[in-house]
């Protein structure tokens, strides 16, 4: 095949219907746990001959080089090239409807059986439980963040200033300039011409910038109307917005910014919810974030839920409908891949602290400690799937419970 012919348009996506894609994805939020998630995204797609492989990687790499949560990234560029605007809407709600719709339920159970004598025991074990989860996820992201010892400074800036109550988004702000200014890729590779046909074709024209600017101009009415509310939940809505447009990688690695703001800053929560909020997060399918409806639901029931919800991933949404449309422009730029790797980087540093504040409250002693080792065992050394060192880590616990042991 010549390089004419590469370079040549490729055949539009077959036109799909929206309730098609809806269903689709609807499915995949139901049923998709942890890692699999990325599995059953591709296999939808590739399965229904929307995208072809190639596409799939490409808009792979491409949602890893803007904030938001990469596999709902991923699930909004799929939508995007197979209708638009309406097609990244309708993917996207399928997939964090079950998930939301299951927290927001999980959260009234937790919230109304606070005062029951045997749930805080109970909980006691799952917060031992996520901080052995939390700690191998640090240390699986520094190792493949931390590439240099200009990465390691980044990360031991970004625990020193996050330890010392420094501002979490200007941590995330510096780290993507010392990023942009230190790590940039050599020069011999900036030169390289890019191959042909490894940006994402764009859509160009008024109808699909139209739908861009409509979209965006929804997310800012909402903005405005959280502003405007001037109370708890206002607050809570900034806050997860805020964490939306600057929060970059998987869902783990957003957790120190969700913990600065709903913690420390807003209090609307403390550190032993937060715990049991993102290990209700862990044994719920689709996206880990639905930890923003958890608190939501905290400060302000089911609208407080639907309103952090929106919050936590409408920037991400406007952020891959943009970059669908400029990624071949920015993709071979070096600062734009040095501010990536800075910031990332920048959250080894921050989740270490995340670790500390959460071994803090969730370690009160021999036991917990040997659950939190075990969990820490299971998901790192033998590989066993989140969702089960989970549950049955809970079961173990609660046979413990049972048995007076604990």
């Amino acid at each position: 095949m010549t390089e004419k012919n590469l370079q040549q348009p490729e055949t539009p996506p077959p036109k799909v219907g929206l309730l098609t894609i809806f269903w689709a994805y609807f499915v995949v939020g139901l049923t998709a746990f942890g890692m699999a998630i990325l599995q059953k995204l591709k296999r939808t797609i590739l399965n229904n001959r929307w995208l072809t492989e190639e596409e799939m990687n490409e808009g792979l790499a491409m949602v890893q080089l803007y904030p938001g949560p990469i596999m709902v990234n991923l699930t909004t560029y799929a939508g995007y090239r197979l209708r638009g605007t309406p097609g990244a809407l309708m993917a996207t709600l399928g997939f964090v409807t079950p998930s939301i719709a299951l927290i927001i339920a999980l959260a009234a159970a937790y919230f109304a059986a606070g005062s029951l004598p045997w749930v805080k025991p109970l909980f006691v074990g799952l917060e031992a439980l996520v901080v052995g989860v939390v700690f191998h996820v640090t240390l699986d992201f520094g190792q493949r963040a931390l590439k240099g010892r200009i990465h390691a400074l980044i990360a031991l800036g970004a625990f020193i200033a996050l330890i010392f109550k420094g501002n979490a988004a200007l941590i995330v702000l510096a780290a993507l300039g010392a990023g942009a200014l230190f790590l940039r890729p050599q020069a011999p590779e900036r030169q390289k011409p890019p191959p042909a046909r490894t940006a994402p074709p764009a859509r160009a024209g008024w109808r699909g910038w139209s739908g861009i600017g409509a979209a965006a101009a929804a997310v800012l009415a909402v903005v405005a109307l959280a502003w405007g509310l001037g109370n708890t939940l206002g607050h809570v809505a900034l806050a997860f917005f805020k964490i939306g447009t600057i929060a970059f990688g998987n869902g783990m690695t957003i957790l120190p910014l969700v913990q600065a703001e709903a913690v420390d800053a807003g209090h609307w929560i403390n550190l032993h919810q937060f715990a049991d909020g993102i290990a209700l997060s862990q044994i719920t399918p689709g996206p880990f974030l639905n930890i923003a409806a958890f608190i939501g639901y905290k400060t302000g029931g089911v609208w407080g839920a639907l309103l952090a919800s929106f919050a936590m991933f409408s920037p991400s949404f406007i952020w891959t409908l943009l970059f669908s449309e400029l990624y071949g422009y920015v993709r071979h730029i070096g600062a734009v891949k040095g501010a990536l790797a800075g910031v990332l980087a920048g959250f080894v540093g921050m989740l270490a602290v995340v670790v500390l504040q959460l071994g803090r409250v969730g370690i009160t002693g021999p036991a917990p400690l040997a659950l939190a080792a075990a969990a820490f065992v299971a998901v790192r050394f033998f590989k066993i799937d989140l969702l089960w060192v989970m549950v049955g880590g809970l079961g173990i616990w609660g046979a413990a419970m049972l048995a007076g042991v604990v």
